[in-house]
């Protein structure tokens, strides 16, 4: 016991009242020795208990009592602590009443005698203790004596009259709003003062105000995800066994018990007798005979016919809410729904009026649905499916109908929702593996299949994220077959059923058939026009990958300023979608777009986000795309680093050969003769270099100027590399060097344009830029139309941004 269970008792500790003969679970526990230490938790206890009210609320087995055990001797209290155990839910008054203030005493705490609570309370109370007999609307409960008012009051009143603080620790107390125990412990915090501090540990939230407490900032609250183990605590109960296994296989076995305690200390006694522990963790789940029986045991037997059937039918979800319940368990049973979130600490709280089942407990609850009723479970999930699917959540509901075998129905849900993009992995909201698994032959080829177009788009989808290009044409054939069998009166699904089709086409052929992609991109905006526009706003996936490829062929034909706006927004919509590769390559092309643009900075910045975050291991069916390496040989070029321009030239040809693209194919031969030029020696002239795409058959006319700038601006760019010093206080003075040897790229700026510029970077006023550099503000302006006329620019910003792609700056 702790230093205040040993003090002296007081005199009158075992004459003051009958009721302290009575046998009663009083008293700290000892400290059991296979305890596990967790200090997180203790320590929050014992800040817990400098306030009036704490409450420790888990399911049975999480280690509430072993932790208030454990905080209870590390001699944190502020006071004496006074141990109850209770009889949970089947706590009778008396018993309850006579069982506290004998903790009291035994804590050490000087109480007067009470009156015998195996007696009825006949006895008027004292003016003293009168206005705490009544409750706050001033009446008196029928049931006030199994309330024992007198004894509350009395007892409130001693507590209260104390300087030192006591805790008062109920254990396992369960019992039911408005009755005689929760309204007399209620009314004893309440008039108790500050002095009683009381622990509770629970299965369910005590009866006891805990709104009101928790708006007055007295109440500290550890619940089921607090009390979960974690892997330290985890390792340290498996040493305990003497089993010791890998930390993969800690945290394994920590995640599959869903660090619940009692699942935990199971899964230890078994495998202290397993020859091979980490074998033993892989396969450990909530169908382990040891975990059944005591859940079994401690929770589903002692539940009325009703809750139990809406425990095991809604066994079968991962989230529920109430009226997904009621859908499967029925009206009778779903009605039990808020008692059932009330009374079981297994069911969390997941937000917006969702819940999600502890892990074990959900396994243990399957595992009685398939020995008690194994063929209603097909039904359950073809009703969740239909729940699931009408309120918008596809991925759930897909993996109910997949469960209950009903691939069909699996198939029109994906394409009535326009949840396609789940199947080609458009977006992170991805459909069930077991979508995408399987063969054409499965999906098309039964004899007697009641097949339908849905059918045949979501097996070509599948076929096509499996890499199958052939079994993808062949599911697209097979669904226009059936489309046009589709009565016109179904236009809402024939709309549907056309763009999905659509996107199917534009990610296959996006990236080997540019003019086959545009066309479907083209479709599919003329059917957004035709789907609900709410829909279409759930799914930023279809836009992103429409627009991707507009902006693609607006590039490939000229058209600058359109293809950078499509683009742009596809970028933006790929990032909602969370589709990495997407956004990979929309800043792929928005790099090439800057290049073309002689914006070598801003494309080398472009190029660097769109290899930012790295993709993740598993999608080598997705490599850089050619064109980025284009940008990065460019880019190399301008600032003189041939080697490294034809390494990235040389990995261009070899994506090329994966996805020929003319286009691309026809800017990189473009670079390396550039590349060639630079490294001879002897480069031609800015205007030589600027005809060099005019020959370029590939080439629309409309970029033929632009490139040829950029081509010239690359080799300009890159002989400013070759005459700048390796210091930056020399800059100016090669500058004017170079001019005496040969024009560089622009005319050569002077030292005081060079000043000027400088200033001029850091977003300085003419002004300041005058008065920084004691010159009149004429003078300044005369300087800065020669830095506007020799980088050929027309505004500050514009002039800032080529000298820095010059590395004049």
């Amino acid at each position: 016991m702790d230093e205040w269970t040993e003090r002296e008792r007081p005199p009158d500790a075992s004459s003051a009242s009958p009721a302290t003969a009575l046998p009663s679970q009083v008293g700290v526990p000892p400290l059991p020795a296979w305890l596990v230490p967790r200090p997180r938790l203790t320590d929050r206890l014992c800040r817990g208990v400098l306030g009036p009210l704490t409450v420790v609320v888990g399911p049975v087995g999480a280690g509430k009592s072993a932790l208030a055990v454990e905080w209870a001797h590390t001699r944190c209290a502020p006071g004496p602590v006074a141990w109850v155990t209770c009889d949970g839910a089947e706590e009778e008054p008396d018993v309850f009443w006579s069982r506290v203030p004998t903790a009291l005493r035994e804590a050490g705490v000087e109480l007067p005698p009470f009156p015998d609570v195996l007696q009825p309370e006949t006895d008027q109370p004292d003016a003293s203790v009168r206005d705490l007999v009544t409750a706050e609307d001033g009446s008196v409960h029928a049931d006030a004596a199994a309330e024992r008012p007198v004894l509350v009051a009395s007892l409130a009143a001693a507590l209260a009259a104390r300087k030192e603080p006591v805790v008062l620790v109920l254990d396992d107390f369960q019992p039911e709003a408005g009755s005689p125990v929760a309204r007399g412990t209620a009314r004893l915090l309440r008039h108790a003062g500050p002095v009683l501090r009381l622990v509770v540990l629970s299965r369910r939230d005590p009866p006891l105000h805990l709104h009101r407490h928790r708006l007055a900032g007295e109440l500290t609250e550890l619940r089921t995800a607090d009390l979960a183990f974690d892997d330290r605590e985890t390792s340290a109960l498996l040493a305990q066994h003497g089993v010791e296994v890998s930390r993969p296989a800690v945290s394994t076995l920590r995640r599959r018990a869903d660090g619940w305690a009692a699942g935990l200390r199971l899964a230890a006694m078994s495998m202290a007798e397993h020859p091979q522990p980490e074998r033993f963790v892989a396969r450990f789940a909530g169908d382990d005979e040891a975990v059944v029986s005591y859940l079994v045991e401690e929770v589903l037997d002692g539940q009325s016919p009703e809750m139990r059937r809406l425990l095991v039918s809604t066994s079968i979800l991962e989230h529920l809410n109430a009226e997904l319940a009621t859908e499967l368990a029925g009206k009778e049973a779903g009605a039990q729904f808020a008692a059932l979130v009330e009374r079981n600490s297994f069911l969390q709280y997941a937000g917006r009026g969702w819940y999600r089942c502890h892990r074990m407990f959900t396994d243990v609850l399957r595992v009685r649905l398939r020995h008690e009723a194994p063929d209603l479970e097909p039904g359950l999930h073809r009703r969740a499916a239909a729940w699931l699917g009408e309120h918008g959540l596809v991925a759930e509901a897909v993996r109910h109908a997949l469960s209950a075998g009903d691939r069909d129905y699996a198939a029109r849900l994906v394409v009535r929702r326009l949840a396609i993009g789940g199947v080609l992995a458009l977006t992170d909201d991805r459909l069930p593996a077991e979508l995408v698994q399987g063969s054409p032959a499965d999906d098309l080829g039964l004899p007697g299949q009641p097949l339908d177009a849905e059918a045949g788009l979501v097996a070509a989808a599948a076929a096509l994220r499996r890499g199958d290009e052939p079994a993808c044409a062949e599911g697209l054939e097979f669904a226009d077959k059936l489309l046009a069998e589709v009565p016109a009166e179904e236009g809402d699904r024939i709309a549907r059923c056309r763009l999905t089709h659509a996107v199917i086409r534009m990610a296959k052929d996006r990236c080997r058939d540019p003019e086959a992609a545009r066309t479907a991109a083209a479709d599919a905006e003329q059917l957004f026009a035709q789907v609900p526009h709410c829909l279409l706003a759930d799914r930023p996936e279809l836009r992103a990958l429409t627009l991707s490829v507009r902006g693609r062929a607006e590039l490939r034909d000229g058209g600058l300023k359109a293809a950078e706006a499509s683009l742009a927004a596809a970028l933006k919509a790929a990032g909602a979608a969370g589709n990495v590769v997407l956004r990979r390559d929309c800043l792929a092309e928005l790099a090439l777009l800057a290049v073309l643009h002689g914006r070598f900075r801003a494309a080398d910045e472009l190029a660097g986000h769109a290899l930012r975050p790295p993709l993740p291991a598993s999608t080598p069916e997705a490599p850089l795309p050619p064109s980025l390496h284009v940008v990065r040989a460019w880019v190399a070029l301008a600032r003189h680093e041939s080697p490294r321009a034809r390494a990235e030239l040389a990995r261009a040809r070899s994506a090329l050969r994966a996805t020929p693209d003319p286009f691309v194919a026809g800017i990189g031969s473009l670079v390396a003769h550039l590349v060639g030029v630079m490294d001879s020696g002897a480069p031609p002239s800015a205007e030589a270099v600027a005809a060099l795409p005019d020959g370029a058959g590939w080439l629309p006319h409309e970029l033929r100027r632009p490139v040829g700038q950029a081509c010239a601006a690359s080799v300009s760019a890159a002989r400013v590399h070759t005459l700048r010093a390796p210091q930056p206080a020399q800059r100016a003075v090669l500058l004017g060097a170079a001019a005496e040897e040969e024009r560089p790229p622009v005319e050569s700026l002077s030292a005081r344009e060079h000043d000027v510029l400088c200033r001029l970077a850091q977003m300085m006023t003419t002004e300041e830029i005058a008065a920084d550099l004691y010159l009149s503000v004429n003078t300044v302006k005369t300087h800065l139309k020669g830095v506007y006329r020799k980088l050929a620019v027309t505004r500050r910003s514009a002039a800032v941004r080529r000298a820095r792609e010059l590395e004049l700056l």
